[in-house]
Formats: structure tokens, sequence, C-alpha cells
């Protein structure tokens, strides 16, 4: 498969999880799975967009005008007066617009009287008429202010908040269990023998659990299984114990002797659905079913790992959120160097975009982790493009782009 139809053959099968009424404080970056619509208008009366007076602009003359005191308003107070003719009540931000009143004049226009008397003096009438918020100008009662699909950003948690929503119907957030394998990897308890050359750290389960959280989802590490059937299968079963969403392994998915994955999984009762994908870094990508939970094997190389994160397991950790919009969009860039490449695959080469211009991050490797550290994109070089001019236009993914689309744009 090319890789948008392995990302869209894998999403296909990724369906998104049941939704539950959640805090309101526990659900950003979750999915909205139901319309919302407001019980009351907002703001739920007229009121003053600023500190200052509130007249009637039929007692404004282009002159100075005096006006009697009659009451002072702050927010979270209501006025008891109503204003009359040549009249004025203080008014601060926020608090509701007395009756008889239809303009607000901000405090700098004004000049209080400072013999006790209760006057003002107004010095410009340039806000006849304005400085007042509308009730309902921003949210009508009844109107649907956020419709299902709405992923719940800060923006949306405050417009939630205003309309006492405290506890809204979303998706829920996906546990993704994932793993590694091979006898050389360890974990960093085992930091005498990383520095001593004897095993390799993996850092791959900390770039996996990062890539988890920021996809907004939950990590569940089932550690770092050895290169034998009966250890692979041990870790494998934690996805179930452990009531995945969703499983990911890096390594073991490829053609060597010790690439045991794909065979442990089908031993167990699971599906190989998918397996190798036309791309570099990271051809060797598996998809399958064990015991119903979707299943995506990743190379064990860290680049292909990342790499191949982005392009097919974070799309399916949406999918699986509720989201429509699976796939990170792409832009257009140009290149400020020459590049040659190898077999006729589609190249995802790690690369620096500054506005429209793109260059590499140094070689490209996929041992070679600090190419993705230094990244900011990954350009797309198609297969049948095997050398790139200077000056050649590509279609790049922005890794923090929060931009997205429906279908798979690489």
């Amino acid at each position: 498969m090319t890789p948008a139809e392995a990302a869209r053959f894998i999403t296909g099968h990724c369906q998104q999880l049941p939704p539950s009424r959640r805090p309101l404080r526990e659900t950003l970056d979750t999915v909205l799975a139901e319309d919302v619509a407001s019980p009351i208008d907002l703001p739920p009366w007229d009121n003053s967009a600023m500190d200052g007076y509130a007249v009637r602009s039929a007692d404004l003359e282009e002159g100075n005008v005096d006006l009697e005191v009659i009451e002072s308003v702050a927010a979270g107070q209501f006025p008891a007066k109503v204003v009359g003719q040549r009249q004025a009540i203080r008014i601060f931000t926020g608090a509701p617009l007395p009756r008889g009143a239809d303009t607000v004049i901000r405090q700098e226009d004004t000049t209080a009287s400072t013999n006790g008397a209760n006057r003002v003096t107004i010095t410009n009438s340039r806000d006849a008429n304005k400085n007042i918020r509308r009730r309902g100008e921003d949210i009508r009662k009844d109107a649907v202010v956020l419709s299902a699909g709405t992923p719940l950003g800060p923006a949306q948690l405050g417009v939630l908040a205003s309309i006492a929503h405290d506890r809204p119907l979303v998706h829920r957030v996906p546990r993704v269990a994932f793993m590694g394998s091979g006898d050389e990897i360890v974990d960093l308890d085992r930091k005498a023998e990383i520095l001593a050359a004897k095993k390799i750290a993996s850092s791959n389960s900390y770039t996996l659990d990062a890539l988890i959280r920021r996809a907004a989802a939950e990590p569940v590490n089932l550690g770092l299984a050895l290169d034998t059937k009966e250890s692979l299968r041990e870790h494998l079963r934690g996805a179930t114990a452990q009531h995945a969403d969703l499983l990911v392994t890096t390594a073991g998915v490829s053609v060597g002797e010790h690439d045991l994955v794909r065979d442990v999984l089908q031993e167990l009762g699971g599906e190989l659905k998918l397996w190798r994908i036309a791309m570099r870094p990271g051809a060797p990508v598996g998809f399958g079913l064990l015991g119903g939970i979707p299943w995506i094997g990743l190379p064990g190389n860290p680049v292909s790992t990342m790499v191949t994160f982005e392009l097919f397991v974070r799309p399916a950790i949406r999918r699986l959120q509720g989201h429509a919009l699976p796939f990170r969009r792409t832009v257009r860039v140009v290149m400020q160097e020459p590049v040659t490449l190898g077999p006729k695959l589609r190249h995802y080469l790690r690369a620096i975009v500054d506005g429209s211009s793109a260059r590499l991050t140094g070689p490209q490797g996929s041992g070679i982790l600090t190419s993705m550290a230094r990244a900011n994109a990954l350009l797309i070089v198609p297969a049948d493009m095997p050398v790139v001019p200077a000056g050649a236009e590509l279609e790049a993914l922005i890794l923090d782009d929060p931009q997205h689309v429906a279908e798979p744009p690489y």
C-alpha cells in the first residue's frame, strides 16, 4: 500500500469510543459527543463595557454637560434607580445597565465633582449610544453554541462554563498500550549497562509515551519483551488485561529470524490485515486486530518509529477520540538544497521549514534520532523523484500544525 492508502485503511478500522459525561475540568482535548444549546442569554442583561457613567444620549451636547449622579452600581450589583433627565449613574464594567440609560460615557471623558456634590461633568460626548454589551449579543437562549464533534480547547471550555454546562458528554480518552521488544534493549534502570555500551537504551519507550500524551491519549506502558515467543505472548496479552483501546508495538515486524511479533500476534488469535508500506523510513509497518483491539506494529529504528507514529498512530488515536479530521494537512515549500535519494519509495525527510522554504536537518539515517529532534516538519518526496534539485516544490507536513483534514494528504 501507499502511505495514504494505509492510513485510510488503518483509521477505517478505528471506531470512535463511546461517550460519557465528565466534569468540565477533565475534558480538555476531548471531543464533544452532543449538541449543546444554551439555557440562557449571554450576556444575561444589558451591561456596561467599561467604567464610567450611564446616561441618556438625549442629554449630551457638544460642550460640557453637568449631570446629577443618583447612584453607583458595581459589577455584581443591580441598579435600584431609573436614569432621568440630566441624571447619571456611576457604573463599572459588567454592571447591569440601569433603565432609562442608553449610553455609557467612559471615565476618561468625565470630571467628577470634588466639593462633595453628587455631580459629574461630561467633557466629551463621543460615546453617545456606545459602550453597552446587549443582552444575548454573544449567545441567545436555546441556540446551539457547540455542535457534536467539536474538539474542546480552552475557549470551548470557557463557553461551556459560561452557560453552566458542567458535565459535557464527550468521547472517552483512548488508552493506548505500547511495548518494545529486543534482547539488546533495556530501560534506564539499567543505566550502567547502557553507559558501558553493553545494552541500548529504549528511547522509543520515552518518545512513544510522550507522543501518546501529546495526542491527548492515555499511555499504558507494557514494558520491553525479549526476542522470544513466550515473552512476546506475555506482553501482548497485557493489552487486553489493561483494557487498551489501541496497541502499539515497536520492532519485531520485519523479516529477520528474531522478528516474531506478527507470528505471535496470529498465534494469540489476532488477525493480520496489513504489512509493509511503500515508504522510507518505516516500510515494515503492520496492522491488525488482537481480541478486537486495533494493533499497529511500528519498526524499531527510533526515527522510523516517530515518523510512522505521526502518519498512522496519531490519526488512529484521533479517530478513536471522535475527531472528524484525523490527518494533519500538508503545505507547499521550496527546497533550499539538492537531495539525492535511493530506492523508488515515498520518502519522509526530516526538515526545518521556515515560511515557505525548507532544508534538511542533516543526515537522514533511520537511527539518527537527532534528525527528528531538530525537525519541525516531514518533507514528502514522491517515489518518482529520486533526485530533488534546489528550488523544487514539495509538500511538507508540519509537526505541530493544528490544522487537520479528513483525508490523508501524504
